[in-house]
């Protein structure tokens, strides 16, 4: 038969203590409590005794449970409902508080171990737990101390290890403002506050750090502290409805907060607060107090058929009379809310709906903006739930709003109550598609607001002397140091500076000899934290690592070292960012990861042209050719190799286009290398090797054209993978594409811009104008009547000639006098119409209005013909390129991969283009036959693919 004890008495008398005890005699056990503060110290204390394999810890924001758990220790509202031997309930006298009361009468009525239950509390819930609990037993512990009432202080004469209450965040901010100026600080305690916070700021104050505590009645329940007087700066508070006088039970319970175990305490008041009188003073002493009578209760046995049937569960009345109802909780007032919604009239259509709507009312309030501000986003998660569960990026969202750590203390106590609710609704089963990662998640979130709450609370209510620092140091004791995850340095909980990659920044705000003291004790302190950087640096993926464009070397935001030029331009070295005081080890493992890191770039990036400047096949022009290509970084104005080219034969092409090489009319280049990487690499290197103080930033990706800047040199432009022309420099691979578009043009007789050329360089026409005159080309401008084309959607991409269905001459000349035919009649029309206006009396303003509108329609359009600049005294040679290398000329011409460009010729009075019709195998410039050399015939050697020129004049060889 289970044993129910009822252990009462006041404050500082071990309850707690003994309970844990108990359930540790016990094979099982569960034990509730009213904070989840209060529940995670039990949890350690339990840890520490049996280990984390067997202690399982639930709270509503928290949940830790190992497949082996035997004690679980819980908040009471998360007592989980499982079997065990032991079973306790600490602060049971909460059953009279109106918004929780609830809770805990249940747990008096219902929670049993199967050996032992514990019911820990006041001496005033004596005579309720005798009339509702059968064949219960009853121990009284007495006080470990005195409690002794001390009278009414002032706050700039307030005794060491003080607590001092308010009952509002206003209060408690003022009194700590006051206690930082004439005290030299204080820690704060609140309810508001996360359990991580709090943690930190008892922390501080048991420490030693600061003698003094300000809180709300938030220390009364639970916390074991070092205090030896509590004053109350009111005896007022504000209980959720209305401002009322503390009851003399409440007052005892925080006063007896003073005095430790057998330590002595005192409690008094301070500020506006009144002193008390005789009859509550000597309540307090002795812990004499009014018995409740009355338990706040709520109808455990809920009916899920209907929402309504569920609201009169709810309100049903007990049948006690030391059981009443208490006021609406806010779960029951947001049921009742939403259950009038239509939204959820229409969802809610049997009893799961009912049972899964009741769980979502429950989610707690921590935001306290508005009823209808929670309702709203219940009814949000409980739309979410019914269709399976709430969506990852929906719930990302919300948390990356709150997630930052920037803002004064308001600002960040209002994200912590709002991550809360995140909190719960991840330990929530099936709420949530990945439970372990949100779980986590959302912890690290408010984990890390928390410690953003507590350096702003600490910074604000405490004025830390680095006399402590300096005395620690005299005293040669070891310092503690820290390094968030924002590099921010403290020592002894002393903001220093911040640690940039492995450099230390001093903080600039301290004089001369407290930067001095930190400076010392800050190396000191990091000598390990360099060490386990330079470990985790030195095994960070690359992915984590980048370099500027600039030449720096970044470790995520931390600059770690920058880049030196090298024997070879695709060979830089480094040099390291690591202060002195961090040692030759450090340095040399950090410049050793970082050469590791631009090696395997550059031969990512570069990986054609390091293969081509390997390549043993490659000898003689072609591989001094290839080696002007890696000097080059991959990209040569074709200008500038002229004469290489020339002397470069079809076999020596062939091997380098193997590589990627292409032999385009402006450049030669290697198209993998005009990528955005290889391109911002390519300007950091080239920098580095012509010994740049600024490296040209690469050009955003996607850009066909690009301003042309006069002061900016070609050979930046080449680099960046553009080629300067006219007012705009246009993108390597584009200008080749155009040139390929041009050979089949009469470059000579002159021709008009199509549709296709001014597609792919993104221009009007008269940008393109200037951008072929910029090419070499003359633009002549004409005007003409517009003739008018039926409307076609433009395509996406620049058009392609269907070679398998060609418009014919004869089309197209009938389609254009169709045309014009139709245009001349409507003009006429139009004419008439104008003249009939006049002739009948209209204005003379709108005959000519008429008459202008008549008028045919003009265009503007260019004549582009070939005019390149003069080449100087080589060209007077006999001709220059067409005597000396006729042969590879012509040659060249054929494969499409550099030279002039062709020049149509007139056959039978039309337009032709070369190469083709009665002339083939002739001289585009002449009648007679150019002998090309005794080669074998072209269709014995393949086709190079990476000449668009060459696959172009095979098809036409092979539909001949």
């Amino acid at each position: 038969m289970s044993r129910i004890t009822a252990v009462l008495g006041p404050t500082n008398t071990g309850k707690t203590h003994y309970a844990i005890e108990r359930m540790l005699a016990h094979r099982t056990g569960v034990i509730g409590l009213p904070l989840r503060l209060l529940a995670r110290e039990v949890y350690d204390r339990i840890v520490k005794a049996r280990g984390p394999s067997v202690v399982a810890l639930v709270t509503g924001e928290e949940r830790i449970v190992p497949p082996r758990a035997q004690y679980w220790v819980a908040t009471t509202e998360a007592m989980p409902e499982v079997v065990a031997d032991f079973v306790a309930v600490d602060e049971i006298q909460l059953c009279a508080d109106p918004q929780r009361g609830h809770v805990f009468t249940d747990r008096l009525l219902r929670a049993r171990g199967l050996h032992e239950t514990l019911l820990l509390g006041s001496d005033t819930m004596r005579p309720a737990i005798s009339a509702l609990v059968d064949k219960i037993q009853f121990m009284r512990r007495e006080r470990f101390s005195t409690l002794s009432w001390a009278g009414s202080k002032k706050i700039s004469r307030m005794p060491s290890r003080s607590a001092i209450v308010g009952f509002s965040v206003d209060d408690v901010y003022a009194i700590a403002e006051l206690l930082r100026r004439q005290k030299g600080g204080a820690a704060v305690v609140m309810g508001a506050l996360s359990p991580r916070t709090r943690n930190a700021q008892v922390e501080m104050y048991q420490s030693g750090e600061v003698d003094h505590l300000v809180a709300t009645d938030a220390i009364g329940m639970g916390l074991n502290l070092d205090i030896r007087h509590v004053a109350f700066s009111s005896t007022v508070k504000f209980d959720g409805r209305r401002m009322r006088p503390l009851f003399p039970h409440e007052m005892g319970q925080i006063a007896g907060r003073a005095g430790r175990h057998t330590e002595p305490g005192t409690f008094g008041v301070t500020g506006e607060a009144s002193p008390l009188d005789e009859g509550l003073i000597g309540a307090i002493e002795n812990h004499r107090f009014a018995p409740i009578n009355r338990l706040i209760w709520r109808n455990p046995r809920l009916e899920f058929g209907t929402m309504d049937r569920l609201v009169q569960s709810l309100e049903a009345a007990p049948d006690s009379e030391w059981l009443t109802r208490g006021r609406e909780a806010d779960d029951l007032a947001a049921l009742k809310t939403l259950r009038e919604m239509p939204e959820i009239i229409d969802r809610v259509t049997g009893a799961p709906d009912v049972r899964l709507l009741w769980e979502v009312c429950r989610i707690p309030d921590f935001r306290s903006i508005s009823p209808a501000e929670h309702t709203s986003l219940l009814l949000r998660i409980f739309t979410f739930l019914q269709e399976g569960a709430i969506p990852s990026d929906w719930l990302t969202r919300s948390i990356e709003r709150i997630d930052r750590t920037e803002g004064d203390i308001d600002a960040l106590s209002k994200r912590l109550a709002f991550i809360r609710t995140w909190t719960y609704v991840a330990q929530r089963s099936g709420w949530v598609e990945d439970v372990t990662y949100w779980r986590e998640a959302t912890r690290t979130v408010e984990d890390r607001l928390s410690d953003a709450l507590h350096a702003a609370l600490t910074q604000r209510f405490v004025d830390r002397r680095t006399s402590v620092l300096m005395r620690r140091l005299k005293q040669k004791e070891t310092l503690v140091a820290e390094v968030n995850d924002k590099g921010e340095v403290s020592v002894e909980g002393e903001f220093a500076g911040r640690l940039e990659g492995f450099r230390f920044r001093a903080d600039a705000t301290q004089n001369a000899d407290e930067a001095k003291m930190l400076n010392r004790a800050s190396y000191e302190a990091l000598r390990p934290e360099f060490h386990l950087r330079a470990d985790r640096f030195y095994n960070a993926p690359d992915t984590e690592l980048d370099f500027t464009e600039q030449g720096g070397l970044m470790w995520g935001d931390a600059a770690v070292g920058k880049l030196v030029k090298g024997s070879e331009p695709l060979k830089p070295t480094v040099q390291a960012f690591v202060d002195e005081e961090a040692g030759p080890e450090i340095a040399e493992k950090v410049t050793r990861r970082l050469q590791h890191f631009i090696d395997r770039k550059v031969a990512t990036q570069f990986e054609p042209l390091l293969a081509m400047q390997k390549d043993e096949a490659l000898t003689g022009l072609a591989r001094g050719f290839a080696f002007r290509l890696v000097e080059n970084l991959g990209l040569i104005r074709r200008e500038e190799v002229a004469g290489e080219v020339k002397e470069l034969d079809q076999d020596a092409r062939g091997l380098l286009r193997k590589h990627g090489v292409r032999f385009g009319q402006f450049t030669i280049f290697m198209p993998a290398l005009l990528k955005p990487a290889p391109t911002r690499l390519r300007l950091v290197l080239s920098g580095l090797w012509d010994g740049l103080d600024e490296f040209p930033e690469s050009p955003p990706p996607g850009l066909v054209t690009i301003p042309n800047i006069k002061d900016v040199p070609a050979r930046v432009y080449t680099l960046s993978g553009y080629r300067p022309a006219g007012d705009r420099a246009i993108r390597i691979d584009m200008v080749e594409r155009l040139a390929d578009m041009l050979r089949n043009q009469d470059t000579r007789g002159g021709f008009e811009a199509n549709a296709d050329m001014l597609s792919i360089t993104g221009m009007t026409l008269e940008q393109f104008a200037n951008l072929m005159e910029g090419l070499g080309y003359s633009a002549e401008k004409g005007e003409r009547e517009k003739t008018k084309a039926e409307p076609a959607v433009a395509p996406a991409q620049p058009a392609e000639v269907d070679h398998e269905h060609p418009v014919t001459e004869e089309e197209s000349v009938l389609a254009a006098e169709t045309r014009a035919k139709w245009e001349a009649e409507q003009a006429e029309k139009k004419k008439a119409e104008a003249e009939a206006a006049a002739a009948a009396g209209e204005s003379t303003a709108d005959a000519e209005a008429a008459a202008e509108e008549a008028a045919p329609e003009m265009e503007v359009f260019y004549t582009f013909r070939w005019a390149p600049k003069p080449r100087g005294p080589r060209q007077k040679q006999g001709g220059g390129r067409r005597q000396g290398g006729a042969r590879q000329e012509a040659g060249q011409r054929a494969e499409g991969d550099g030279g002039r460009p062709r020049h149509g010729k007139k056959q039978d009075g039309k337009g032709g283009k070369p190469g083709k019709g009665k002339n083939r195998g002739k001289d585009d410039r002449g009648d007679k036959a150019k002998n090309y050399s005794a080669r074998p015939p072209r269709g014995e050697k393949p086709i190079d693919p990476d000449n668009p020129f060459a696959a172009a004049l095979a098809g036409l060889v092979k539909k001949d």
